[in-house]
């Protein structure tokens, strides 16, 4: 890549739409310039009506004007963005696709569940110099991806799953705050997806954890009490699976607009946070992790390395 290009990432989530604008660096790294994230909701009702719905499809929309105005001003060189879970289960995602180059002129691509953790780990894990075998977990609103390998190699296995907090919350999670019965049917269903998904020698090799995404950053800011939200503070912060469960249990018993309050969490958060922290520490007890680190480079950082790098 050449040093001194800028590059601006959008990932279109199931939950959020965020932002990177990164200049590559001499030593193939990346310098970020800017990063955003905003709550959008794209993929609420997909799970049920196999469509994105037109309110969330403007939602987001509205929200890549306001990036697309970041970008220019920085003077980008390429724009590039990727849609996941959401886009890829809808039966109208491709429409959405065009709709996007065609409006905001972001190179656009719907990618697989494959892609998704491949560019996830080399995100996530770029620049580390660990030689143990390493798990990173996504939370994400549609999907949670498992992707294990050695830092700076090619992941040597990965899986996408169905363990969204968007999509596992409407599945599970009927009453506010949620009756103890539907986070044990909770508990049981990511249990049994992730065993399912992931063969016990995978999950006995892994040495050390990395957790990216909202739902983890989220944890992280909670368990400091963080207000306002300090990236640099998050970034790197290690989650102790007691604590993580402790966490999990006190939101959990919180009516939703209570759940809005607590210190740390991004009130547009707080409808997904149960299941979402359901999910990591159910990952981190199949995996046999008493903890866990929190990255804040994630899929952004890895579209935005492998397009520069082509």
């Amino acid at each position: 890549m050449d040093a001194g290009t800028k590059i601006a990432v959008v990932d279109l989530g199931t939950n959020s739409t965020r932002l990177l604008v990164a200049e590559a660096t001499a030593d193939g790294g990346l310098h970020q310039l800017d990063r955003r994230s905003e709550v959008t909701h794209l993929g609420q009702g997909v799970d049920g009506s196999g469509r994105l719905g037109d309110e969330a499809m403007q939602r987001v929309y509205g929200c890549l004007a306001d990036f697309r105005e970041v970008a220019d001003g920085l003077g980008v060189d390429r724009s590039v963005a990727v849609a996941t879970s959401a886009a890829r289960d809808a039966e109208n995602g491709e429409e959405f696709r065009d709709t996007i180059c065609d409006r905001f002129g972001f190179d656009i691509a719907i990618i697989s569940g494959e892609e998704e953790a491949r560019l996830t780990f080399l995100g996530a894990t770029a620049g580390r110099p660990t030689r143990d075998p390493a798990l990173v977990v996504d939370v994400g609103s549609g999907s949670t991806e498992f992707v294990i390998g050695v830092p700076g190699s090619a992941p040597t296995f990965h899986v996408s799953t169905r363990l969204g907090s968007v999509r596992q919350s409407e599945r599970h999670l009927a009453s506010d705050p949620p009756e103890h019965s539907e986070t044990q049917a909770l508990g049981r269903a990511v249990r049994q997806i992730i065993f399912e998904a992931v063969p016990d020698r995978e999950r006995r090799d892994v040495r050390e954890g990395i957790a990216v995404a909202g739902t983890a950053t989220s944890l992280a800011a909670i368990d400091q009490e963080l207000d306002p939200y300090d990236p640099e503070r998050v970034d790197g912060y290690r989650l102790v699976l007691g604590e993580c469960e402790r966490m999990l249990a006190m939101l959990a018993a919180l009516p939703l607009e209570e759940r809005r309050e607590v210190p740390g969490l991004h009130p547009e958060r707080a409808p997904t946070i149960v299941a979402g922290a359901a999910i990591l520490v159910e990952a981190m007890r199949g995996f046999g992790l008493d903890r866990i680190e929190v990255s804040e480079a994630d899929i952004l950082n890895g579209v935005a390395l492998d397009a520069l790098s082509r």
